[in-house]
């Protein structure tokens, strides 16, 4: 079973010189624009590898040398893996960490138990598997009192300069671009100390607590004085997602704006990467302005777009002058002229337009995204939530229905955790109102809504709902779901509830795919035996939910393909990725785009808005104030709009989409 095949997918061709200099010239030249020391691994998998080989090298020279090793953590998603692999050579290789010194980077305060926090992390996945001296541990006590803070903070760094200082400082980097709780605005000389967490950091602390609510107010952390006096400082970073506040940490001079930019003051720091976050770095995503470039069409595409923007033209309006002014003289050479080239990527952009997203039938289909036959094609939409389809896809969505081909519809999960309890009491209110026009002897119907009113009334943060009332949840979702397909016409036995397992537990926690989940999206697979299909490609998503799902349609179609699936219908097959409400495909990577029209547009936005529950109240809207309606159509126009200014159609909206390709 491969679960993590979203993790190899590369939309971009990178040239392995650009993240591995043969020499030091290279890598001179390459990393001209970074203020500190970077290694870019091809996968994250590689770079875990890197740094936890790195520490067991540290440790072990030390316990060469009779001295102890003093190390500074921290928990969390660019960790685990870290800590997986340390534990990994504990067992099998002999590491001991008996001299191994640890210290809490930071932890939250007031802890609602011992049980959870950093420090419970970092037990949970290294500490407690390994043989380390529990008088070795330091941390913040779970019942240090207020009144005894600021003497704690003194006395730990204190210990700390006992101990012979940190040997090693190991960070990840917070969206706001803090480690560990140094937000923006904390200056260079800044102790440990008592902080107020911003709304991003509580946000992010969901997933260890269960709850918004749940997530202490404050935090005991190292300051960044602390922090830049260990020996070495290692921050890492995994994914997309981390792409944007990375660049700004090794690119843009330090300030206390990113508090992680600190760390090109330090004499021994090094930041590791994998290709995702390292992606808008300058070498990785523009490196004509570093390095000579071996040119393929998207990099060629990416570097005529980014030019339209430096210059604010057209794509048919750029000169000569143009491209040599901005370091882009290699393409007048590839191309011979600034002509040539404009009219390859005008096409090559024109061409990734269409308003028949299953194919155009009885069509010239060699320049076309889909092709035209087989026609009417069986179509299968992938969608993680019962709303990601017609957020994403809305447009697509109702024009494949329109144009006659056969589409399915496959929810992945339930959606039941992001329901508030009024939807539940909405409902339930309606229910009665129906008993007592129909049946007014019936008990059940009232005997279900005290319980469940009793529950609410008495629920405390925290509390988790019982199955019963998930069920509930899951079946509100399950009906706009439904709702809003049939208003777009889809008929009501090709919609698919697939519940996968995994997100089933109730809490923003979910446990890990396994072979149930892809034996469901086996079987939908097998039924549909689809020519074409759609799954949500957020290989950012901020929430995790739609990567899983997307990997578990991926380990599907994985282990189909070593079947006789492969040659009945599958080989066939065009898989497209689409994004959600977070962010849509750069304009380098699209490969399809289908635009809207004004009314087109207006009827996603009421399909949309079939789903209720996630309007104002849904409790997972994230700090993007904008209703779902309201980021899709965003995202649609601002993908028109770009369209538009370099030079092409200008369309109401359009949606995008990527394929990929079985690997």
């Amino acid at each position: 079973m491969r679960n993590n095949l979203s993790q190899q997918i590369s939309l971009s061709h990178v040239e392995e010189k650009l993240y591995r200099p043969a020499n030091a010239y290279e890598l001179s030249l390459v990393t001209r624009m970074e203020h500190v020391h970077t290694n870019i691994y091809e996968t994250a998998h590689e770079g875990t590898h890197y740094v936890a080989t790195h520490i067991a090298e540290l440790i072990r020279s030390r316990q060469k040398e009779g001295k102890k090793f003093v190390i500074s953590l921290v928990a969390g998603r660019s960790t685990r893996d870290i800590f997986a692999e340390l534990v990994r050579m504990h067992k099998e290789e002999g590491l001991s960490f008996a001299n191994v010194v640890v210290f809490n980077a930071y932890e939250y305060y007031p802890l609602p138990s011992p049980t959870e926090g950093n420090m419970a992390l970092i037990r949970s996945q290294l500490l407690d598997h390994v043989d380390v001296k529990e008088e070795n541990i330091h941390t913040v006590p779970f019942d240090l009192k207020k009144e005894d803070i600021i003497d704690f903070c003194q006395k730990y760094e204190k210990t700390i300069a006992e101990e012979g200082g940190i040997d090693f400082q190991l960070l990840g980097i917070g969206r706001s671009g803090n480690i560990a709780f140094n937000e923006p605005g904390t200056p260079l000389n800044s102790p440990t100390r008592l902080v107020i967490l911003d709304n991003n950091s509580r946000e992010d602390a969901k997933v260890i607590f269960g709850n918004t609510e749940l997530v202490p107010v404050s935090a005991v952390t190292m300051g960044i004085d602390t922090i830049m006096q260990a020996r070495e400082i290692m921050m890492v970073a995994w994914g997309e997602h981390k792409a944007s506040i990375v660049r700004e940490a090794i690119e843009v001079p330090y300030s206390t704006a990113c508090p992680a930019s600190f760390l090109q003051l330090h004499k021994n720091a090094q930041v590791v990467l994998d290709l995702g976050a390292a992606n808008q770095l300058t070498r990785i995503y523009h490196p004509w302005e570093v390095t000579n470039c071996e040119w393929n069409d998207q990099l060629v595409r990416r570097a005529v777009v980014w030019l339209c923007a430096e210059t604010h033209k057209p794509i048919l309006k750029l000169t000569n002058k143009d491209y040599n002014d901005h370091g882009l003289s290699e393409l007048i050479t590839l191309y011979t002229s600034a002509y040539n080239c404009n009219i390859k990527v005008f096409n090559d952009l024109q061409h990734t337009i269409t308003g028949w997203p299953g194919g155009k039938p009885n069509a010239d289909d060699s320049n076309r995204p889909e092709r035209a036959t087989p026609y009417p094609k069986d179509v299968l939409i992938f969608s993680p939530h019962p709303d990601d389809d017609v957020i994403s896809m809305g447009g697509t969505f109702a024009r494949l229905i329109k144009q006659g081909h056969n589409v399915h519809i496959a929810y992945e999960t339930s959606g039941c955790i992001a329901v508030c309890d009024d939807e539940v009491v909405r409902f339930m209110d309606f229910m009665k109102g129906y008993k007592l026009m129909h049946l007014p002897e019936d008990k059940v119907i009232d005997k279900k809504y005290d319980e469940y009113m009793h529950f609410f009334h008495n629920e405390k943060v925290g509390d988790q709902d019982s199955r019963e009332i998930l069920n509930v949840k899951a079946l509100i979702r399950r009906g706009e779901a439904t709702a809003a397909c049939r208003h777009m016409g889809l008929p009501t036995d090709h919609i698919h509830f697939l519940n996968l397992p995994f997100y089933e537990t109730g809490t923003i926690k979910k446990g890990p795919l396994t072979q149930a989940d892809i034996d469901i999206v086996k079987k939908v697979l097998l039924e549909v035996k689809p020519q074409e299909i759609f799954a949500a490609g957020d290989l950012a998503d901020p929430h995790g939910t739609h990567r899983v799902c997307l990997d578990a349609v991926l380990a599907a179609l994985d282990e189909l393909k070593h079947t006789e699936a492969w040659d009945e219908w599958l080989k066939d097959c065009r898989i497209w990725m689409y994004r959600g409400a977070w962010m849509e495909w750069e304009v380098d990577l699209i490969e399809m785009a289908v635009p809207m029209s004004p009314e087109e547009l207006r009827f996603k936005r009421n399909t949309i808005l079939k789903h209720q529950s996630q309007m104002e109240s849904a409790p997972f809207m994230g700090n993007d104030e904008r209703l779902f309606w309201q980021r899709a159509e965003d995202r649609n126009h601002a993908t028109a709009e770009l369209y538009a200014q370099l030079g092409l159609a200008n369309y109401e909206a359009i949606e995008a989409f990527v394929q990929y390709h079985i690997l």
